[in-house]
């Protein structure tokens, strides 16, 4: 009869563990846009000391939206990779736009200033926006940098069609041989389906 209890309540431990486990699971990833949904439209500052918006670019087809920052070594590989993506797709209509989420507090190298000297450094084309007060990372769910987000402009509004990473190889882009990105966005611009929607971001954590 004891051990019968022992049983019991050991079965209740683990079930309600396993609740609790999926429950965690299930708000990690509540909150966040996922495929289909239409993205909000944000006003941030560029290094340029400017407001930018989604709606300010009246000709635009869609947005390559890239949360990435200074310092993650996984952001510095892909910058060459991100430029390249805004050089070859903005006038196609999907301009490249990115945003550095990080709080400078916590990593004072991905201060504003900081961003204005990366951004000159590297030759930027692209709008390199601040987060500032970090309001528009967790509306997106992005959790790395660098975390995409594809839009495709609608009657609808900005509709996320993919979010992960560029490619699949952060160390090589000549190594890549899935380039997520640019096959997702030649898909749209094709009017086809985005061959995958959905890929695990690969970079260092967002810093709060």
């Amino acid at each position: 009869m004891k051990t019968l209890k022992i049983l019991v309540g050991l079965a209740l431990v683990i079930a309600i563990s396993a609740f609790a486990i999926e429950k965690v699971s299930v708000e990690s990833t509540d909150g966040g846009y996922t495929v289909g949904d239409v993205a909000t439209d944000f006003s941030l500052k560029n290094i340029d000391g400017k407001m930018v918006s989604l709606a300010d670019y009246d000709d635009a087809e869609g947005f390559i939206v890239i949360f990435t920052c200074n310092h993650c070594p996984y952001s510095v590989a892909y910058e060459d990779r991100i430029i390249a993506l805004d050089q070859k797709y903005k006038t196609k209509g999907y301009p490249v736009i990115a945003i550095n989420p990080n709080n400078p507090k916590s990593y004072p190298d991905d201060s504003f200033d900081n961003m204005i000297v990366r951004a000159e450094e590297k030759g930027f084309t692209f709008p390199y926006l601040f987060d500032d007060g970090q309001k528009i990372y967790p509306q997106y769910g992005a959790t790395k940098t660098p975390h995409v987000y594809i839009l495709e402009k609608t009657n609808k509004g900005n509709i996320v069609r993919y979010i992960g990473a560029i490619d699949n190889n952060y160390k090589d882009a000549a190594a890549a041989t899935d380039k997520y990105v640019e096959d997702a966005v030649d898909a749209l611009l094709s009017g086809k389906e985005v061959p995958v929607k959905e890929t695990k971001a690969i970079g260092c954590s967002i810093k709060a």
